[in-house]
């Protein structure tokens, strides 16, 4: 397939899609999965994987049919080892007895003998380039030229019977990097780093060109939101400079559950939509895999819809988007510079603000007490409108006020005003001076104003259809313009579903946040409980990690492998670690998902047998072979042992 791209004002060091203004898909080629086709125009996939033993032939059905009646459109089981590779042909002709064909995925790990033989069963096969011929071991091997060079010929030569295999057959294969799987060997060479990822891919896929063999899908998953994106767009990248156009799996690894699973899978998946990328998506959540499919169709579908935008002028890019490096603004109060992302809440919509209306916004307050308590995920700043707020407020929260509500207020302690660009030449007596615009209104004459005065905080709305994009540019003419004014993000919608409002949101702001573009977020929800839009809004910052203000689990989805009950488990860390602001805690159904695919985790919970677990700090094993019901009791000593434990407050 003819490789054609449609590239604007990108560096070509740095081109990854097709436009980083106008919305179009990027043209991969096309590759035939059993009846199911990826790429080119086809629709975004929608894919999980089974939880239950693979030998468990019935019940392997049984979920594969309630994942398949979700929407599932392809199904993983996972095979490590020959015998489950075998069993895949018992499924398969299970499924097709009571007349479902959708194609069937096999999930290999470490044996390539247990991929040759599924090869010859079902439609695709996923290797991990991480361990299909190299053994982690986590130790640093000096590498010259010549002998790197020797280690790719003995990749080639055990990793050629199955291209060759899945070529006879007509079996499409996923060349699946993870981050926390990198091979000895690429660390070595190239360190911990989406270039290592994305090298490691490309090792494997040269050989498949090579044999003429293109019925490849490429993933680059990571837990991480920043290197996911990061690998994925380094990988178009490199596949551009080579001639190439594969397909793309797109997937955050360990997400997680709940809304924290939902809002980390749309930052990372849907950053890399945003721009055209993905031809199928598995969103990897710690709970049953059917309840994947709605968050995934639900992704998915918004692109289907979206075939333009309002124009966009297109501008120079001054930004790297394979590493993150946060926009430089001078700081205002609290806002800006080295300082958190902040959050501002919108209230202008209510009828009125009470104190008993803040708890919604984690600042709680005790009438018993007479006094404020203020929980990690506070707001910092509320959006008053025209309301007047005629209480005593904590201490660290601002007011924001239309500048005529503003200028009627007798006490302007911590209040601000929220003035328009018509009203920029004024002087303004105030230590913040807040300027809404619309993306469409930053141009020289703007960027001149806003530059002219020290205190202003610009509040960057957007009603264009791509409005991340509309935004990104926005973002991008007032840094060619040498314009360091501190920017909040504002999205307002229109929903009443809260899954929805969480992925889109997510995705929106959190793509500006992954590239560094920044100094808070505004969310205006109306139909959305404050509640809601307070913790989404936390939970994007906590996702693309620019302000952390919880505990974060990394905990895989469950497959075959898992030698545990992993949501039941993933619940009791939780209920007793979750004060534990920032610590990052990895929950492993097994030794595949354990220290290296935990990545960056500082505690770790891994499956090692049944019945037993092993219990890391970092990527250092400190105890093997607990028996499960003590292992979470034994965490918690280990995060003690470790400093990091704060008792609840």
């Amino acid at each position: 397939m003819c490789l054609t791209l449609l590239f604007c004002n990108v560096n070509s060091e740095h081109q990854y899609c097709n436009s980083l203004f106008s919305y179009q898909r990027f043209l991969t080629r096309e590759v035939k999965i059993g009846n199911v086709i990826f790429g080119g125009d086809h629709p975004i996939r929608l894919q999980s994987m089974t939880t239950t033993d693979t030998m468990d032939t019935e019940g392997t059905v049984q979920q594969s049919i309630r994942m398949i009646d979700a929407g599932c459109e392809l199904v993983r089981i996972t095979a490590p080892s020959k015998n489950e590779a075998e069993n895949l042909a018992n499924i398969k002709q299970e499924l097709r007895r009571k007349g479902y064909d959708t194609p069937i995925i096999a999930d290999i790990h470490f044996t390539p003998n247990a991929a040759e033989i599924a090869a010859g069963i079902v439609e695709k096969v996923r290797v991990n380039p991480g361990n299909y011929a190299d053994k982690k071991k986590f130790e640093e091997i000096v590498y010259t030229d010549e002998t790197y060079q020797a280690e790719l010929e003995r990749i080639r030569e055990r990793f050629t019977p199955l291209v060759l295999l899945c070529k006879r057959n007509g079996t499409a294969m996923r060349i699946g990097t993870n981050h926390g799987s990198l091979s000895d060997r690429i660390l070595s060479r190239y360190g911990d780093t989406p270039l290592g990822m994305v090298e490691s891919a490309m090792e494997f896929l040269r050989i498949c060109r090579d044999h003429d063999f293109h019925d490849v899908v490429i993933s680059m998953k990571a837990s991480n939101t920043q290197v996911m994106v990061q690998a994925y767009r380094l990988l178009v990248n490199h596949m551009i400079k080579e001639s190439m156009n594969y397909p793309l799996h797109l997937g955050v690894t360990e997400a997680g559950d709940g809304e924290d699973g939902r809002i980390k899978s749309a930052v990372g998946i849907g950053t890399l939509l945003e721009d055209g990328l993905g031809d199928t998506i598995r969103v990897s959540l710690t709970e049953a895999p059917e309840e994947e499919i709605p968050v995934a169709r639900m992704l998915a579908e918004r692109y289907s819809l979206r075939t333009s935008n309002d124009p966009i002028e297109a501008v120079p890019v001054p930004i790297n988007p394979f590493e993150h490096t946060r926009r430089h603004s001078h700081t205002v109060l609290n806002i800006g510079g080295r300082n958190v992302p902040r959050v501002i809440m919108d209230y202008s919509s209510r009828n009125e603000i009470t104190a008993a209306s803040l708890f919604a916004v984690g600042c709680n307050y005790s009438v018993p007490l007479d006094k404020w308590n203020l929980t990690d995920m506070a707001s910092d700043f509320i959006y008053c409108g025209k309301n007047h707020v005629n209480f005593e407020i904590p201490g660290t929260l601002g007011l924001i006020y239309d500048v005529e509500a503003w200028q009627n207020l007798q006490n302007k302690t911590r209040a601000y005003p929220l003035i328009n660009a018509d009203q920029m030449s004024q002087k303004w007596e105030s230590e913040i001076v807040f300027v809404h615009a619309d993306a469409s209104e930053i141009n020289d004459a703007f960027i001149a104003l806003l530059k002219s005065n020290e205190r202003y905080v610009l509040l960057l709305s957007t009603t264009n259809p791509c409005g991340m994009a509309a935004q990104r540019a926005a973002f991008f003419k007032l840094m060619n313009a040498g314009c360091d004014t501190p920017v909040i993000a504002w999205r307002s919608y229109d929903l009443n579903s809260e899954d929805a409002f969480m992925l889109y949101s997510a995705t929106d702001l959190g793509a500006l946040f992954i590239d560094g573009l920044g100094d808070g977020v505004m969310i205006s929800a109306p139909q959305i409980p404050l509640q809601r839009v307070n913790a989404t809004a936390f939970g994007i910052l906590q996702a693309t990690r620019t302000r952390i203000s919880k505990t974060e689990y990394i905990s895989c989805p469950s497959c075959g492998r898992t030698l545990f009950d992993l949501q039941e488990t993933t619940a009791k860390i939780r209920a007793r670690t979750s004060h534990l602001k920032g610590v990052k805690i990895g929950i492993m159904g097994c030794i595949v998902n354990g220290p290296g695919e935990m990545a960056d985790a500082d505690y770790g919970y891994v499956g090692t047998g049944p019945g037993k677990i092993t219990l890391y700090k970092e990527k250092d094993v400190v105890k093997k072979n607990v028996p499960e019901a003590n292992a979470v009791d034994e965490l918690i000593a280990l995060i003690k042992e470790g400093g990091d434990w704060v008792e609840v407050p």
